[in-house]
């Protein structure tokens, strides 16, 4: 059985997604902020015959993410939601979930990208920065999204510069950045902060000041202070010399995430 979930599921949900809380952290982060009555979030859960929860669909805006704790997830069911929506989807989440859903019929994924999965619990190899890393407030968010836009690695969501101040306004994301020469040249953000972790997304540096470890003093700023606030990070990578500084960063593989853009 397959049903939208409500405020009064909660408990049973969360039991549910935090047995693998890093894995699940867009779901558990979504849910704290803006709950199941937002028009643009919704949550499903799939049901057995002995009536655990035993699959999970999110939607945020555009984007999808469905999660099963055993591997098997119900692709009819969860695909018969997911080509209701209108819009162009974003689907994401563990490579051998989502993968399921590549060719059925009615949902254009779009291109895949495959990327590690790291965690990170540890601050022990952060080390102090001498350039002056500032944190952005929503007057920024141009200036983050132009910065984002001239990265060619970089696949922007068209509901970008709505989630980003979004993220900032409801204390579920942050964005550290550095300025050179008068303007933005290097930034890293949080995305689906929660009680427990944060996830590192859009790390970036301006073409032409690249190699001169900007965004390396920016993330360290950025992850000693989630850290000190008890949090663990976690971020996607596919570029093995990212992969190599990340890693010298005390990230550790836990495994792989597909995202269909």
């Amino acid at each position: 059985m397959i049903r939208k979930l409500k405020a009064s599921d909660n408990d049973r949900v969360m039991e549910f997604l935090k047995e693998e809380a890093a894995l699940n952290l867009f779901i558990i982060g979504d849910i704290e902020a803006f709950g199941y009555d937002s028009d643009f979030q919704e949550l499903w859960g799939f049901f057995g015959e002995d009536h655990d929860l035993s699959a999970v669909l999110l939607r945020f805006h555009n984007s999808f993410i469905p999660y099963a704790k055993t591997g098997t997830i119900p692709v009819k069911e969860f695909s018969k939601i997911i080509k209701a929506y209108p819009d162009k989807i974003f689907l994401s989440g563990i490579s051998d979930l989502v993968e399921k859903f590549e060719n059925i019929h009615g949902i254009d994924l779009g291109k895949k990208q495959v990327t590690y999965f790291a965690e990170c619990n540890t601050d022990k190899f952060l080390e102090q920065t001498e350039f002056e890393i500032k944190q952005a407030n929503t007057e920024d968010v141009d200036r983050i999204i132009e910065l984002r836009a001239g990265i060619e690695e970089f696949h922007p969501n068209p509901n970008a510069r709505e989630i980003l101040r979004q993220s900032m306004e409801t204390g579920t994301g942050r964005t550290y950045y550095l300025e050179q020469d008068g303007q933005m040249v290097a930034s890293a953000s949080t995305a689906a902060e929660n009680s427990m972790s944060a996830m590192i997304v859009g790390v970036c540096t301006h073409n032409d000041y690249r190699r001169k470890g900007l965004a390396t003093a920016v993330m360290q700023k950025l992850f000693k202070d989630v850290m000190d606030e008890g949090k663990s990070l976690c971020l996607f990578y596919d570029n093995p010399e990212a992969g190599r500084i990340y890693k010298r960063l005390g990230f550790v593989d836990i495994g792989l995430w597909t995202m269909f853009r």
